[in-house]
């Protein structure tokens, strides 16, 4: 790498995003059979240089990934064109407000979402943040253990209704939502709010790219019924990612293993869920019984 790409100083906290660009240009070294110094050799550059943009420690442009997937003979064009497009970002996103407010794996969760084609969650107790009223998000940040302070936990909220810009936006993201119907019961914040957080569930599930689903107490057992689990569809399903959703925060898993085991898990959440339409009309006989 010579010129301006190669004097580029090296990071020392790369982004989620800038990990996985660099993790699936490994996959790419890897799978043909190369170590980092014979792709040095290759590409006419040490091989600490090339462990800086596997480790997303040092930038790479479009045609640099382009040259590398070539020595690399890889032939899945779309793959390709995909890993080049997660290079060369330079506007900052609105999640950087919060760099030194909040968590870095809360910044790479924006940033995982405002990047994906299509989102897909199942939760159990919780309803899903990107479908969270304010007065919702703020009664959980209020159970959270330690205690929070109230500036901490304005924060949390601010950033939680941003994050659903996605849903919001010109070209917005379509999401299918899996609700359990012991998350529609949970009283967070009271019966008002929970009201209101019931109607809102009622009116995003009118709009085109949101598909709501609820998981009956009458429905058998099903697979992850104690996780809450969200997917990020990226451009190809080589890019995909699974989030966890944990008490310490969020967990990325992007294994091919993992991709195919969350896949399915889903799929099979899904198959016990009712249809949207017997799902809105289960989320009013809730709202009325409050």
């Amino acid at each position: 790498m010579h010129g301006k790409e190669a004097d580029q100083p090296v990071r020392s906290n790369p982004t989620g995003r800038q990990l996985r660009l660099g993790t699936e240009l490994r996959k790419l070294r890897e799978r043909a059979g190369l170590t980092a110094v014979e792709a040095g050799q290759l590409l006419g550059v040490k091989p600490n240089q090339i462990s800086n943009i596997e480790a997303g420690r040092a930038g790479v442009s479009p045609e640099r990934v382009r040259t590398m997937a070539c020595h690399y003979d890889c032939a899945d064009k779309a793959l390709v064109e995909a890993i080049a497009g997660m290079t060369g970002e330079r506007r900052r996103g609105w999640w950087e407000e919060y760099r030194d407010l909040l968590s870095p794996a809360l910044l790479d969760l924006a940033e995982l979402e405002h990047h994906a084609v299509h989102l897909r969650g199942s939760v159990t107790v919780h309803i899903p943040g990107l479908l969270q009223t304010t007065d919702h998000a703020r009664a959980l940040f209020h159970q959270v253990v330690p205690e929070l302070a109230p500036p901490d936990i304005e924060h949390r909220v601010s950033f939680r209704i941003k994050r659903q810009t996605v849903i919001y936006r010109d070209s917005p993201t379509p999401y299918l939502a899996l609700i359990h119907e012991a998350a529609l019961r949970m009283r967070f914040g009271g019966s008002s709010a929970t009201g209101a957080q019931l109607r809102h569930l009622l009116d995003m599930s009118e709009r085109e790219h949101i598909t709501i689903k609820v998981i009956p107490f009458a429905a058998q057992g099903f697979p992850g019924s104690g996780q809450s689990i969200f997917y990020s569809r990226g451009p190809v399903p080589q890019l995909d990612t699974v989030h966890l959703d944990q008490s310490h925060g969020p967990t990325f898993l992007d294994a091919d293993a993992q991709l195919d085991k969350y896949r399915a898990v889903l799929e099979r959440v899904e198959t016990r869920a009712l249809a949207p339409e017997k799902s809105r009309d289960l989320i009013h006989t809730i709202a009325q019984d409050l």
